[in-house]
């Protein structure tokens, strides 16, 4: 991929199945392209599906260049779908299925004439009608208005090819925490980048060890970690049920040595340390993307593993840039650890600055804006240049977060910058002391609420929040309104399981004004 100059998800099958043909890939659920061959298939029987799918786009006429929209239930058909879309040319735009049909049809008007790859439920329970130039379903039967892709014939890849390293090639959208999500255009030169130093730091663990993922199918994080895992030939699980019920079974047997979710799928399966089966015990590295994680969750991994030397690897950044900053921990760090602190700018690819509200650099220890300059940076966002030329002073880029670098250059995160409470430093920090006095706690978010700010409070197995425990555990820290528990899936969240706060806002006043 690197002599290309680029990284290619369109080509990553047909470069693993050269190497390792035979190495298994296991899935929690069946493939929709081939529901017959089971949940494990050979790397060579994917990349089979992806030439066979690709064949297919091209007899129904997908020209290079175009905008072919993959949104459908959550298999790992999505990547399947999305690599054979890029192997003739044409751009996967990848949407989350977790997204409504209304969200879905704003980011389907800023494409021109897109075509879109679907299933019938999907298509049909998100009213979805008129929304793409064709449509083309994944499945037995057609409905009016559309084809499948059984209908057309495996044409011949010859002379197909991947676009230009420089050529937008990839768009997936933003996590949509504050409105709706943007559509972030990627190129094969800034993805290779994203791929390049995390593939040299960490190659030998990788090389070593089986692997499971956990991760939303449509992030451009899936796809780099996806190309480690099968770089080497050795065991890959994928999952996309992330509940502990169904991860707690499959660690168990599959006995992953590498594993990568989302920071608050990693705070759910802290119930995973007990479990039956010691579904953690063989894990030797822990990978979390996007957010800062809570030091409770950190320790409760590393203490579940009996490998020697297990570490938990921190990766921070954002769809637009990819990770920026990282932070090792092993089971000593973890015993007294600074999660606000997220790490060193990864070398010769990030730099990193903090700012105030005009724009000056402030010194080491002053929280301002983080910005950051980066050879990872998307291009921009389809159809809103100008939004994304909004986020850019020169080559830096804001992050929309709120911190400081200390001396040794290392990053501090405190606050999401549109989340600030004037009264507290940091709600994450106030969140992370909460999450650690209280066990029994499996999501707390601080709201902007008048001159205090207010707590949402989950818990395990959505009990009743016990208050005499919640007045102990706030003692001695910045005052607070007090706390509302809700059912944990009443709280919105995005594809990768943040919590969307503006909407969290909103919902918590309308339930106010009804009562």
């Amino acid at each position: 991929m690197q002599e290309r100059g680029g990284f290619y998800i369109g080509l990553m099958l047909e470069e693993a199945a050269a190497s390792h043909p035979g190495a298994p890939v296991t899935l929690d659920t069946p493939l929709q392209l081939a529901p017959h061959d089971g949940t494990t298939l050979s790397v060579a029987r994917l990349d089979g599906i992806v030439r066979d799918t690709a064949g297919r786009l091209l007899a129904a006429g997908a020209e290079r260049g175009r905008h072919v929209v993959v949104f459908k239930s959550n298999t790992f058909d999505i990547a399947l779908l999305a690599m054979a879309v890029q192997r003739i040319g044409a751009v996967p735009v990848l949407i989350s299925p977790a997204l409504d049909g209304p969200t879905v049809r704003q980011l389907m008007a800023k494409l021109d004439q897109p075509w879109l790859l679907t299933d019938r439920v999907t298509l049909e329970s998100r009213g979805l009608d008129g929304v793409a130039a064709r449509v083309i379903l994944i499945g037995p039967d057609a409905v009016p208005g559309t084809t499948t892709l059984r209908d057309y014939p495996v044409e011949s890849l010859a002379g197909a090819s991947v676009p230009e390293p420089d050529q937008p090639a990839f768009i997936t959208h933003t996590s949509g925490t504050t409105g709706l999500p943007k559509l972030a255009v990627q190129t094969p030169a800034l993805l290779w980048e994203r791929v390049r130093l995390q593939k040299a730091s960490t190659d030998e663990l990788w090389r070593e060890e089986s692997v499971a993922l956990c991760l939303s199918l449509v992030h451009a994080r899936f796809f780099t970690a996806l190309y480690l895992g099968l770089s080497y030939g050795n065991p890959l699980l994928v999952a996309v049920d992330n509940s502990p019920d169904n991860i707690g079974p499959l660690f168990a047997q599959h006995r992953p040595g590498i594993v990568e979710t989302t920071p608050n799928s990693f705070v759910d399966w802290e119930v995973l340390a007990s479990a039956d089966g010691d579904p953690l015990a063989n894990v030797r590295l822990y990978y979390a993307t996007f957010d800062a994680m809570h030091p409770r969750t950190i320790r409760t991994l590393l203490t579940a593993s009996v490998r020697r030397g297990p570490r938990f690897m921190q990766l921070y950044g954002q769809t637009e840039v990819g990770p920026v900053a990282t932070r090792w921990f092993d089971a000593g760090d973890a015993a007294d650890m600074d999660a606000r602190c997220v790490g060193f700018p990864l070398p010769g690819v990030t730099k990193l600055r903090v700012v105030d509200d005009n724009g000056a650099e402030l010194r080491p220890g002053v929280a301002g804006h983080i910005e950051v300059s980066s050879r990872t940076r998307a291009i921009t966002y389809l159809g809103e240049d100008s939004r994304f030329a909004d986020q850019l002073h020169g080559d830096w880029w804001q992050m929309g977060d709120f911190g400081f670098l200390d001396e040794q250059g290392r990053l501090h995160l405190m606050d999401r910058a549109i989340d600030r409470v004037e009264s507290v430093d940091s709600n994450l920090e106030i969140e992370d002391v909460l999450m650690q006095r209280m066990p029994e706690l499996r999501e707390i978010v601080l709201l902007p609420g008048g001159d205090k700010p207010l707590p949402v409070v989950c818990t395990r197995d959505d009990a009743p929040l016990d208050t005499r425990r919640w007045l102990q555990a706030v003692a001695g820290l910045p005052a607070m309104a007090d706390a509302i528990q809700l059912p944990f899936d009443q709280v919105p969240r995005t594809a990768t399981h943040k919590v969307r706060r503006p909407e969290l806002v909103q919902q918590l006043a309308q339930a106010a004004g009804r009562g």
